[in-house]
């Protein structure tokens, strides 16, 4: 078997790798039902099937409308990566555009802030999963399942990329055929016509009685939208990956054009199910969860222990992605010279061993906090992360803006996906996350000010460093 072809990496229209060359490079070693698998299991989050149920008691039934706004506010955005991508497939995905579009600084700050963003959710999810198979198996320590969950998933990443692959193409296969079998069996009892199962409760009735669709008010959406924005993160993904694959313009292509369905079948569609099946107030949908919840409806046997398989799956691939984009985008970081020279080299095998390492050691250390410090300097963490998807948004929209022209300038053949109505929806969408951002700072009770304010604290420092550094180089070349 002959070694997969290495990938031209440029991200940027100028070499700034600052690092000797090692191995040959980031490799081709995705197969195409790989990226298949990454683009459709990428908008399916843990968070879809743990989280969904505080949206759920917020809005009523009207939480449907908080995921609609949610979904339109990614498939634009996702446009707009995709538009990028397409012309300029990179491993640094957004944070190389935002570079060549805004500036250095841009992608700088962009990048470390989305590297910090994943490295806490590795941390955040080994400990789910931990918590998951302690269950199960209670003899050994959770501590001692999350160390286990990490090391395992960091050597698969270490090993090739296309392992990383394979692990992710069965992850994402398992959430895919269980949400879409959980959507056809809720779906056929909701109208009546599954035999032999217990579903009285079920029926579109639960849509408008129950105090109506919106019980809480219309304000309540709004809510709804700061409790759902954050289980659409990992919809970019694909196109960090795309940049590993044989046809990287065909690969963000597709992933691009097939968000609006797999938004509309996953989350529009297992939540329609869930709030058709149960009434919106239901107790056992806040006690047991949104999907637990639906199953026992149901009359299905051992529901929970059905849905904590499949949210550990969900976890797994989580935790196998966030490693890999991490890694993916501190190599790009280095080969950009924003980061240590060594993040840009790899292993025969095209692996940023190093990369990985380094993000694997800080997943390690926010671990440690979450079991040590759990209330303060994990809590900080998680916070100081929190609104960093909308920021990501944020910069898409702005980078995009410039990019549409500077591609039109140098290579107008490279527009095989341009986003609808440029640049008014573009503005659109910016000001649709400039609201969302300000509407946090309104919400007291679910923490979205805390969030905010310490997620724009800590990217001004990340911003302040960018522009020092900005500088520094500036004099020197100068001088």
């Amino acid at each position: 078997m002959t070694a997969p072809p290495p990938v031209t990496d440029t991200g940027t229209s100028d070499d700034r790798s600052g690092a000797p060359a090692s191995g040959s490079g980031l490799q081709a070693g995705l197969k195409n039902r790989h990226l298949s698998m990454i683009a459709i299991g990428g908008v399916i989050g843990a968070g879809l099937f743990v989280g969904s149920s505080s949206g759920i008691a917020t809005a009523g039934p009207g939480i449907l409308l908080s995921y609609a706004l949610v979904g339109t506010l990614v498939v634009l955005v996702m446009r707009m990566l995709g538009e990028m991508s397409a012309a300029n497939p990179t491993s640094g995905s957004f944070s190389a555009h935002a570079d060549r579009a805004l500036g250095r600084w841009a992608g700088f700050s962009i990048g470390w802030l989305y590297w910090f963003f994943w490295v806490v959710v590795l941390a955040v999810e080994a400990t789910a999963g931990a918590a998951i198979l302690e269950g199960w198996i209670p003899a050994v320590p959770q501590w001692a399942w999350a160390l286990l969950v990490m090391v395992v998933l960091t050597g698969t990443n270490l090993v090739s990329v296309g392992s990383y692959g394979e692990f992710e193409f069965w992850f994402a296969g398992i959430k895919v055929v269980a949400i879409g079998a959980f959507i056809v069996i809720g779906g056929l009892a909701v109208f009546g016509v599954l035999p032999g199962v217990d579903s009285e409760q079920a029926g579109l009735a639960n849509l408008t009685e129950h105090g109506g669709f919106l019980p809480n008010g219309p304000g309540a959406i709004l809510t709804g939208v700061l409790l759902v924005v954050f289980s659409f993160m990992g919809s970019e993904i694909a196109t960090l990956a795309a940049g590993e694959s044989e046809d990287p313009q065909r690969a963000v292509t597709k992933s691009t054009n097939s968000i609006i369905w797999r938004i509309g079948v996953f989350y529009l569609g297992s939540i329609f199910v869930v709030v058709a099946l149960l009434p919106w107030d239901s107790p056992a949908i806040q006690e047991d969860g949104s999907y637990v919840a639906a199953l026992d409806s149901l009359g299905i046997a051992h529901a929970g222990q059905i849905m904590n398989f499949i949210v550990l799956t969900s976890v797994l691939s989580c935790l196998n992605s966030g490693l890999y984009t991490a890694s993916r985008m501190a190599f790009s970081l280095g080969q950009r010279g924003d980061a240590p020279g060594a993040f840009a080299r790899t292993t025969a095998r095209g692996v940023p061993r190093t990369a990985i390492l380094v993000s694997v050691v800080f997943g390690f250390v926010a671990v440690f906090f979450n079991y040590k410090f759990p209330d303060s300097v994990f809590l900080f963490l998680v916070n100081s992360s929190g609104a960093v998807a909308l920021f990501v948004w944020l910069v898409i929209c702005f980078s995009q803006l410039r990019m549409r022209k500077i591609i039109e300038r140098e290579s107008p053949e490279k527009l095989v996906v341009r986003m609808w109505l440029y640049p008014y929806l573009t503005w659109a969408a910016a000001g649709l996350i400039v609201f969302v951002l300000g509407y946090m700072l309104t919400d007291t009770e679910h923490d979205g000010r805390t969030t905010v304010l310490l997620s724009l604290l800590v990217a001004a420092g990340v911003v302040a460093v960018a522009v020092g550094r900005e500088r520094v180089r500036r004099r020197t070349a100068a001088g």
